[in-house]
């Protein structure tokens, strides 16, 4: 058995895309999909500051995606 784990702390794209998948007129199956920016900054070589802008794709299901959906927007800093 193995386990990957990680940790993201970053800022949201653009307000979370809803959606249900199934059947016509199933809700049990909801899914937010959205996309989160982690920024790295750091000093070259050159004492220059760099900035890296990483972006994650997020999906979550049913009960998540009820929360999400309540309480999630475009800018926010989340801790997943």
């Amino acid at each position: 058995m193995s386990l990957n784990k990680a940790i993201i702390i970053g800022h949201v794209g653009q307000d979370p895309e809803i959606r249900y998948v199934g059947q016509a007129g199933d809700t049990s199956n909801k899914v937010a999909t959205f996309r989160l920016a982690t920024t790295e900054k750091y000093r070259d070589r050159n004492g220059e500051v760099k900035e890296n802008t990483e972006w994650h794709s997020i999906v979550a299901w049913r009960s998540n995606a009820d929360i999400i959906e309540k309480y999630v927007k475009k800018g926010q800093q989340l801790f997943i």
